[in-house]
């Protein structure tokens, strides 16, 4: 016959429930610390990939994208094109199709202007029957070699680093080029400015013997 093992002693009944308590308890913070995780990695995730997105993307800053063949543009000619922005998403569609002037003042010589006028941004036009870029917002008229003719910008057209590449035509098109990346805190060495040249232009403009962003 089998021996029946006598009932539990009331001190060893408290110390099961105890345990089972403390099992429970351990088992359902462990769930909570859990989902407070997931959650807090799911509302992390897009703030840190915003913070350290330019660090993380800042080779996209440097890159070249062809514009077309040099044979496309004809010297003497300022054309209207359009690039893609090397940071655009699936989702963009044109809004993401950035336009620029290409103008061959002769055989291998290239500038690229921004179309954003350099006084608050707005798109200028070409007229080719001028001559002249025009502003349509503020009145800005820029020459064909894209410095200013008259209106309230203080300087010329923006434009971008480029270079010629296996016959193609590249630029730097991973950073607009605005006021911001382009103006120098301190005047060009050994220097005299005008008396009557405005301090902004005197800031911004390049000093002799820089790089330009023309090639010839």
């Amino acid at each position: 016959m089998d021996e029946k093992l006598p009932p539990p002693s009331p001190e060893e009944q408290e110390q099961r429930l105890e345990t089972e308590r403390v099992t429970r308890r351990s088992f359902l913070m462990n769930v909570g610390i859990a989902l407070n995780a997931a959650v807090a990695i799911a509302i992390a995730t897009p703030v840190v990939g915003y913070l350290l997105g330019p660090v993380l993307r800042r080779k996209d800053y440097l890159q070249w994208i062809s514009l077309g063949e040099t044979a496309e543009f004809t010297p003497g000619e300022t054309r209207l094109v359009t690039f893609r922005d090397p940071f655009a998403n699936s989702w963009d569609g044109d809004t993401a199709n950035i336009p620029a002037y290409v103008r061959c003042s002769e055989p291998g010589k290239f500038t690229v202007f921004a179309i954003n006028c350099a006084h608050l941004g707005c798109p200028v036009r070409w007229f080719s029957e001028s001559q002249l870029f025009m502003c349509p917002c503020h009145g800005g008229v820029y020459y064909a070699d894209g410095s200013r003719a008259s209106g309230p910008p203080e300087r010329g057209l923006f434009t971008y680093e480029l270079k010629v590449e296996g016959g193609k035509l590249m630029i730097n098109a991973g950073q607009m080029p605005t006021l911001q990346n382009r103006a120098s805190a301190a005047p060009c060495p050994g220097s005299t400015p005008a008396p009557n040249e405005s301090a902004l232009v005197k800031r911004i403009e390049p000093c002799p013997g820089t790089k330009a962003s023309t090639i010839g």
